[in-house]
């Protein structure tokens, strides 16, 4: 039976909103502790930021494994293979387990590549304080990222959601705990959030775990039973089709990442400003990635079954929900700048206002980004929902890299546009991005084959 536009979307929604809530909930933790650290210190602000942007770099690429649960495990689904269901869910656990394990002498070097990287002796010093702490919690991140992934699949959100949420409120008491130094903590500054961020990365693990290997719905799915014992053929799908996944969202980390970076040389004022303008924009971006992962396991289900028509059907309305949610956040990007990125700062402080007046150009030129990167997000949710993400990969790096850093780099030094020309580098890129895998997904929608 065809369902309907109207059905689709609701469907979607049903689907999506936990996840969508679940993804700011996430980036709430990340900007409760930019905010602590505003309030406690610029030098701090900025060691966060690039701190944790190092992290999230690496986080990304590992991410991968976990990523390529979701189609993998929707795509079972459909076909009604529930072996096939646990043997990727255990694999994809395995690949980011080693991962996370292999990855940690990085942050222990992390001053070195730091000061390579252009910052100042005091933030890279500081930084590597952080991401030696921070670093093991690479683990834990991605065994929760395979975990949710295959919950959603299951079209088992609310845990998510709330577990999620869950972790915001323990993580800021912590956090204000230790880098303050109240309630009897000592005051560890940057430090005690890279304990808070590690404390609630295992809590979140193990919750769901708990609930994925326990619950008696879920049971018959044996999700943990022989976990030790090596599945060759599943790893190996999962590594095919996760390490292009890594490295795309490597890729795009890095456009924003490089652009961090570079906004280290102009100075400490523009790199916080640059931190607090992204995580607006990052927030609103978690409501298109929630969407894009909703549309994954509709796309994915679809496939499996061989619902070709609902595959379409399901990928327009989600590029309509996509476009009309930028819209909205373009409005207020342009309409609310000072009261958005007043709520990162301790307005008293004197600097604060030099934030604040750069920041808001910067919000500016984020709107101007935030369609092309709702696009580019929902076209590779709906690649990955059938399974292609090696030539994805390729045309994101060519949008990236190719495009938006030199365009970055040129606009802000040799033309002397410094931060604003480094974030209108960031709108050519994504925009490129979103025409090309757009085309790419429509070009192979018709054809699927059920595989």
């Amino acid at each position: 039976m065809t369902q309907s536009y109207t059905s689709h979307a609701r469907a979607l929604l049903v689907l999506g909103l936990p996840i969508i809530g679940s993804h700011l909930a996430q980036m709430a933790l990340h900007v409760s502790d930019t905010i602590l650290l505003g309030r406690y210190g610029v030098t701090e602000l900025a060691v966060g930021v690039i701190g944790g942007t190092g992290f999230f770099v690496v986080f990304i690429l590992g991410s991968g494994f976990a990523q390529a649960v979701m189609p993998l495990v929707a795509a079972a689904l459909g076909r009604r293979d529930e072996v096939q269901v646990r043997r990727y869910a255990r694999m994809g656990m395995w690949l980011s387990v080693a991962f996370g394990l292999l990855t940690y002498p990085l942050f222990w070097v992390s001053e070195s590549w730091l000061l390579a990287l252009g910052q100042k002796p005091e933030v890279a010093a500081l930084g590597q304080d952080f991401l030696r702490i921070a670093g093991w919690g690479m683990t834990p991140a991605l065994l929760v990222m395979a975990l949710k992934g295959y919950l959603s699949a299951l079209q088992r959100t609310q845990v998510v959601l709330w577990t999620t949420m869950g972790a915001v409120g323990v993580n800021f008491v912590i956090a204000y705990a230790l880098i303050f130094g109240v309630w009897g903590m000592p005051e560890l500054g940057v430090r005690g959030a890279a304990i808070a961020s590690l404390s609630v990365q295992i809590g979140t693990f193990v919750v769901l775990a708990i609930y994925a290997g326990w619950l008696p719905e879920l049971r018959r799915f044996h999700l943990f039973q022989r976990f030790w014992r090596p599945d060759w053929q599943a790893m190996g799908q999962v590594f095919r089709l996760g390490w292009p996944i890594g490295v795309t969202g490597l890729m795009e980390a890095g456009l924003f990442s490089g652009a961090s970076v570079m906004m280290g040389w102009i100075g400490t004022v523009e790199l916080a400003s640059h931190g607090i303008a992204m995580q607006a924009a990052a927030l609103a971006f978690m409501v298109h990635l929630g969407l894009s992962n909703a549309v994954t396991v509709r796309t994915g289900h679809a496939e499996g079954s061989g619902d070709i028509r609902g595959l379409r059907d399901g990928a327009l309305v989600a590029i309509a929900l996509s476009v009309t949610f930028g819209l909205t956040m373009v409005a207020l990007f342009l309409s609310f700048p000072v009261q958005i990125l007043s709520l990162f700062l301790d307005m008293a402080k004197p600097e604060s206002a030099q934030i604040v007046a750069f920041g808001t150009v910067l919000l500016a030129l984020a709107a101007l980004f935030q369609l092309g990167d709702a696009m580019q997000v929902i076209a590779l949710g709906l690649l990955r929902g059938i399974r292609d993400t090696r030539v994805p990969m390729w045309a994101a790096g060519f949008s990236y890299w190719v495009v938006g850093i030199p365009v970055s780099y040129v606009l802000a030094f040799p033309l002397g546009y410094g931060g604003v020309g480094l974030w209108l580098g960031l709108v050519v890129g994504l925009a490129v991005a979103s025409a090309m895998l757009m085309w790419r997904f429509w070009h192979l929608a018709p054809r699927v084959v059920v595989r």
